[in-house]
C-alpha cells in the first residue's frame, strides 16, 4: 500500500510505550499490564457494535458551543473518537495523526469528532497543544462513553500511581469517580448507524487511521 502521512500511528504508538518501557519501574509497568488484563476479564468497557444506532449526544466543546451528534451527522459521516485525556500520550499521537488526515475525511464529506471526560479548559489545552481542527469535547462524568458502553473504573492499585506520576484525575476530569472511557474509534453513517466500531482495552493500541479512512469512502 502507497506510503501516506496517516499510516504509521500504531508505530508511533509502538515506540511510545518503547519508551514507558525504558523509563517506568517495572512494577509500575505490571500494575498498568495487570489492569489492562483486568479491564479484558471484566464486563465493562466493551463498546457498542457495528450496526447499531449510534446514541445521540449534546456535549460542548473548548468554548463552551454545544455539539450534537445528529445535527452534524446532517452534514456528513461522523468519525467518532473517545480518548483518555490530555495526560495520555497514546491519546495525543492518535489526535495528531487524525489531525494529518483531517483534510482527507472532510474533501470526501466526513468530520471528526474527539469526546473525553475532561473538563472544557483541558479539551481546550488538548486541541492548542495538538493543533487540531475538529470538534473536541467534554463528557462530563462519562455519560456519554456509559452511553457506548465504554466508561470503567480504574483499579484502587493504579492510583497512587497515578498520582505518583502527576496524573491527577480528580482534577482533569473534575471528580473523584477514577472513571475514564476505553478508547474507542467509531464511524457513524449519515443516518445515525455505526458503520465501523473499535473498542481496545489495552490503551497502546489505536484504530489506524488509514482503515478509518477506507470505511468513509465505502459509505
Amino acid at each position: 500500500m502507497e506510503n501516506t502521512p496517516f499510516q504509521k500511528l500504531q508505530r508511533d504508538l509502538d515506540i511510545a510505550a518503547t519508551h514507558m518501557e525504558k523509563v517506568l519501574p517495572k512494577e509500575v509497568l505490571d500494575a498498568f499490564e495487570k489492569s489492562i488484563q483486568d479491564l479484558r476479564t471484566s464486563d465493562s468497557g466493551r463498546g457498542l457494535i457495528a450496526g447499531v444506532k449510534a446514541p445521540d449526544f449534546t456535549l460542548v466543546d473548548s468554548t463552551g458551543q454545544k455539539i450534537t451528534l445528529s445535527e452534524e451527522l446532517l452534514k456528513g459521516p461522523v468519525v467518532l473518537i473517545f480518548y483518555r485525556g490530555t495526560w495520555c500520550p497514546f491519546c495525543n499521537l492518535e489526535l495528531k495523526a487524525y489531525q494529518r488526515m483531517n483534510d482527507d475525511i472532510k474533501a470526501i464529506g466526513g468530520q471528526l469528532i474527539a469526546v473525553s471526560p475532561q473538563t472544557p479548559n483541558y479539551s481546550a489545552s488538548v486541541q492548542e497543544k495538538n493543533e487540531l481542527n475538529f470538534h473536541v469535547l467534554s463528557d462530563l462524568h462519562n455519560k456519554t462513553a456509559e452511553k457506548y458502553n465504554l466508561k470503567f473504573k480504574l483499579p484502587e492499585y493504579v492510583y497512587p500511581i497515578y498520582r505518583s506520576l502527576d496524573i491527577s484525575l480528580e482534577t482533569f476530569n473534575g471528580d473523584h469517580s477514577w472513571e475514564l472511557p476505553v478508547p474507542a474509534t467509531y464511524v457513524i453513517d449519515k443516518a445515525g448507524i455505526i458503520r465501523f466500531a473499535s473498542a481496545e482495552a489495552d490503551y497502546k493500541k489505536r484504530m489506524e487511521p488509514s482503515k478509518v479512512m477506507h470505511i468513509l469512502q465505502s459509505l
